[in-house]
């Protein structure tokens, strides 16, 4: 029996967490995986602060800073 872990940021809809379910699971039983009824799917969420693409969490990012505009405010 497979079982998914996904960690996804906070903020989907659960209609979006259940689409993403689903294509997981399909994926999974139409390449010969496993069965539909066999796959497991966990489901993390997570704070935006605490994931981040280099020194930028997402949370900054979506308020706008980036490393490029942080570096940049360090030379001044």
């Amino acid at each position: 029996m497979p079982v998914v872990q996904v960690t996804l940021t906070h903020g989907r809809t659960p209609e979006t967490i259940r689409s993403m379910i689903s294509a997981i699971t399909r994926a999974l039983a139409d390449t010969g995986v496993a069965p539909e009824e066999n796959v497991r799917v966990l489901v993390n969420e997570i704070p935006t602060e605490h994931f981040a693409a280099g020194d930028v969490t997402i949370a900054e990012r979506h308020a706008g800073r980036t490393a490029d505009t942080e570096s940049k405010e360090g030379q001044s």
